[in-house]
């Protein structure tokens, strides 16, 4: 569920027309609706119950820091992979001790800084990530805790980019090789071997893929234990995927559901990294048709929002709704390829889609764009990135001011002897 809808034929976001916002900060922008945000939080939180659990929301997803103090007010924490998501999850108010650092390329630098802090567990790759980690903290003289990150060799089901836990994944340590990596981390001086860690892909529409993965980790936890090693915490990751077409992922209370019913006995606290489930349906990319272009046979709307403001359709062919500012549910449709400008081909944000005819300076809202939109947008073709937006009932602020052209060239500079 979510607040953008339409009232008197006008898109809105809660209470306010997306076309005031778009006159006041201009096109294109990210818009994110409070109200929606709070909610999925709420009831992706409240699912697990009175059953021990840490919702430790994916910062990768969306990395504003509006919104990552919002999950903090709400108890929130979160899984970061680099020293950037870190500082904006401690300059959001969130407690370092509900904090997990996951990726697999941590460098030293980020190692200290997050022993430094005080996170709650790092979740180790490979053997020598974690003899490194060992390393700095015995220079540091305190002990890391530690979960080693488990491939269960479990197909999740998605598309093969966002498929994180088969053995061809970089991700993780092999299942069968897992056993004897919590053998070598017992040996180490400076390492504290707190949980057990696994993520098997985003975007996921079944339970079973979580429910099979964590059979695999159960078996793993017990023979732990029965060596002396106490596992406290479970990781099970992100992953629970949204609707942007046709999709029917669960429910949270039903994914939560399975999950309890299989931990029960098992006496760990889970820690959850939900991502794209609370933010994805919280935001859209609000746009501005330019130019109507008829083709060999194909009708382009160019947009002023391009594939470095959203990459998800040119980078994984992902479908995207797109629909009118103002609502023109009656009038004659056409099939169009939305277009950005950007100097590539792959510059799409919809193919071969009935929309109404389309004029320039027309709004468009890209749907369900809260979740790797701006987080993955970048600055090709020399563009600024956009602003971002956020509505809480009949008010809304820019919480991400767009960069200027000075913002494009800070740190550059042009060498003396250049010129010479």
């Amino acid at each position: 569920m979510h607040y953008f809808e339409y009232k008197d034929n006008e898109l809105c976001c809660e209470e306010v027309p997306v076309r005031k916002i778009a006159e006041s900060v201009g096109t294109p922008f990210y818009l994110y609706s409070y109200r929606t945000l709070a909610r999925h939080f709420s009831v992706f939180d409240k699912a697990f119950g009175e059953f021990p659990h840490i919702v430790c929301f994916s910062v990768k997803a969306n990395s504003n820091l509006a919104v990552l103090s919002l999950f903090a007010s709400m108890g929130g924490g979160a899984d970061i992979v680099s020293c950037g998501e870190l500082f904006r999850a401690l300059k959001a108010g969130m407690d370092p001790k509900k904090i997990v650092f996951s990726g697999v390329g941590k460098t030293e630098e980020e190692i200290q800084w997050a022993l430094k802090e005080g996170i709650l567990i790092f979740n180790i790759e490979s053997e020598e990530e974690l003899r490194k980690i060992d390393s700095v903290a015995g220079r540091m003289k305190t002990k890391a805790a530690v979960a080693l990150r488990v491939n269960p060799d479990v197909d999740p089901k998605t598309h093969p980019y966002i498929a994180t836990g088969l053995k061809k994944s970089k991700f993780g340590i092999a299942f069968e090789k897992a056993y004897q990596q919590y053998q070598e981390a017992r040996s180490l001086q400076h390492i504290e071997i707190l949980g057990v860690d696994c993520h098997i892909g985003s975007q996921l529409t079944e339970v079973s893929p979580f429910v099979d993965a964590l059979k695999k980790l159960k078996e793993l936890v017990l023979r732990l234990r029965k060596e002396g090693i106490d596992i406290r915490y479970l990781d099970l990751g992100g992953g629970l995927g949204i609707t942007y077409d046709e999709e029917k992922p669960p429910d949270p209370a039903e994914y939560a559901q399975a999950l309890i019913e299989e931990m029960k006995d098992l006496h760990c606290t889970l820690i959850l990294e939900p991502g794209r489930v609370i933010v994805g349906n919280a935001g859209v990319l609000v746009t501005r048709v330019l130019y109507n272009k008829d083709g060999d046979g194909r009708h382009f709307v160019i947009v002023d929002a391009g594939m470095n403001d959203l990459i998800r359709p040119s980078l994984y062919g992902a479908f995207q709704e797109i629909v009118p500012v103002r609502c023109k549910e009656k009038e004659k449709k056409v099939v169009t390829d939305v277009v950005g400008p950007i100097c590539e081909s792959g510059d799409f944000l919809a193919k071969d889609r009935a929309l109404p005819e389309l004029k320039a300076g027309e709004l468009l809202a890209v749907m369900s764009a809260g979740a790797y939109g701006f987080a993955m947008s970048s600055n090709y073709n020399s563009r600024r990135r956009v602003a971002e937006v956020l509505v809480r009932d009949d008010r809304f602020e820019v919480v991400r001011a767009r960069e200027t052209y000075e913002d494009l060239i800070r740190g550059e500079s042009i060498p003396e002897w250049i010129k010479t």
